[in-house]
């Protein structure tokens, strides 16, 4: 499930891609199978970085040399790269989860090329109100949320580092209602029926892609996507 556009992060032949907060890999496995690219994800979180590596496997071209891809342990906040080294940057549903946030984007910032481009995606506000008025149990966890951003104000953050601000869109309404649900009942979100029937449905449009549900998603984005994206360009020193 991409919540990044690669058409508004377009990947050109040879970038170096870091996909800051990876988890599974879902963002760094797609860059590699999009373009002719150098893909790497780090993350602090080892079982993801193993499931990333497990679910790579299918994906990998050896034989194209064109490309590459690797997953490292990494703090977000002491990133282990040099000044100015990725052409594009992707932090897709990470930010929320740092209690020094600031410090992550300093690090974006640093490592990034100037004129590169940086994709930051959080949870939006007012769908995630609502998680956290169902239950104090979706937050309140080790490794869960720690705050809930207004999209403006991190927007102007970010321009305050030196980006500009090109592009934005919402994205997966259709998970809106099934996070609701899973915060209502909370205590047995993993058995259900209702919640595994909406899981079913899930994972129905994600392997089938019926039009219907892209058009009815994209529909509802703009009203109730469960994410902001945000796509800013890191301006080069005159």
């Amino acid at each position: 499930m991409k919540t990044v556009d690669f058409q508004r992060l377009p990947l050109e032949r040879g970038d170096l891609i870091l996909d800051l907060g990876c988890g599974e890999g879902r963002h760094v496995i797609s860059a590699y199978v999009e373009g002719d690219v150098h893909a790497i994800g780090v993350d602090l979180s080892l079982d993801d970085l193993k499931a990333a590596k497990a679910k790579f496997a299918e994906f990998d071209e050896p034989e194209n040399r064109n490309k590459s891809f690797g997953l490292s342990t990494a703090n977000a906040l002491q990133l282990p790269f040099a000044d100015d080294t990725f052409d594009k940057i992707i932090c897709s549903e990470v930010l929320e989860h740092i209690p020094e946030y600031e410090g992550a984007l300093a690090e974006i910032e640093r490592v990034l090329k100037p004129g590169g481009l940086f994709c930051a995606s959080v949870p939006r506000r007012w769908p995630e109100k609502i998680c956290w008025a169902l239950s104090e149990g979706y937050y309140n966890t080790p490794g869960g949320h720690v705050r809930i951003f207004r999209g403006n104000e991190l927007r102007a953050e970010i321009e305050g580092l030196g980006f500009s601000h090109y592009a934005r869109h919402w994205a997966h309404a259709l998970h809106s209602p099934f996070w609701w649900l899973k915060c209502l009942f909370w205590k047995t979100r993993d058995s259900n029926w209702l919640i595994r029937q909406y899981h079913r449905l899930l994972v129905w449009d994600l392997l089938e892609n019926p039009p219907f549900t892209r058009i009815l998603e994209k529909s509802m984005n703009p009203i109730m996507g469960k994410s902001v994206v945000m796509y800013f360009r890191k301006e080069v020193a005159s």
